[in-house]
């Protein structure tokens, strides 16, 4: 049986997420076994928006790359979808799923696709998170999500939050970080940390770190400081392949 890996992101106009997926899938493709051949075809990467292509037709494209146009019998190959999503949205939940079964449809019975569990999923996520805020020392951490539209999805901020431990806030919806500010600064902290809670730096961090300033300015008083987003490691490369249940 042979297995093939394709890590789902989100996809953005920005080139510094599709660079940091690149760089991430190679790192994968160092789990391989030594003996899988052609190893760099088996581990790609595809996103779900901002592509030319629906997921679906990258996905049956990407098979076509890896497994080629053998036909073999039933369940002789897999696919196996990751989506690097760090919270269980409308995208997670539904977008994906959707886009996997019409690939499936598509590839047909030569090719059996397999949905692996979302990267937030991951109980180890926490501790790169920690590793990071470990990194700067601060009197109180702000943990800046997305956020969902999905019910209940900001649970899953809530939870990772308190155990790093710090405050959860959304750049989409409430709490902001603007407000989340304001409740440290009137709790009498003087020292503000922001741990991103991204996978790779792009457009929408380069605006947190505008928004930041701008609180510099509004809160004088207060030593404010960045963290970075995940970005591409060998360590969330693990996660990944511990999501892979080989």
């Amino acid at each position: 049986m042979s297995s093939a890996y394709l890590l789902v992101s989100h996809g953005s106009r920005d080139r510094r997420p599709e660079i940091a997926m690149q760089q991430l899938a190679k790192l994968v493709c160092n789990k391989l076994p030594e003996n899988h051949n052609n190893s760099e075809h088996l581990v790609g990467i595809a996103a779900l928006e901002m592509s030319p292509q629906p997921l679906h037709e990258q996905i049956q494209e990407f098979a076509k790359s890896a497994f080629g146009d053998c036909k073999l019998s039933q369940n002789q190959n897999r696919l196996k979808i990751v989506p690097l999503f760090l919270l269980p949205g409308v995208h997670v939940m539904t977008d994906i799923p959707a886009e996997v079964a019409l690939a499936q449809q598509a590839t047909g019975q030569d090719i059996t696709i397999e949905l692996q569990p979302h990267l937030g999923s991951h109980p180890n996520l926490e501790k790169l998170l920690a590793k990071q805020i470990a990194a700067i020392e601060a009197e109180a951490w702000i943990l800046l999500a997305h956020g969902s539209r999905r019910p209940g999805s900001k649970e899953t901020v809530e939870a990772m939050a308190a155990s790093l431990p710090a405050v959860a806030a959304y750049w989409s919806g409430p709490p902001s970080l603007e407000s989340r500010v304001k409740e440290l600064v009137a709790a009498g902290y003087r020292e503000i940390a922001i741990l991103p809670y991204f996978l790779f730096a792009g457009g929408i961090t380069d605006a947190i770190a505008a928004s930041i300033e701008e609180l510099k300015l509004q809160f004088s008083a207060v030593n404010f400081q960045l963290a970075q987003p995940l970005g591409a490691s060998a360590e969330l490369a693990e996660l990944i392949w511990d999501l892979t249940d080989r």
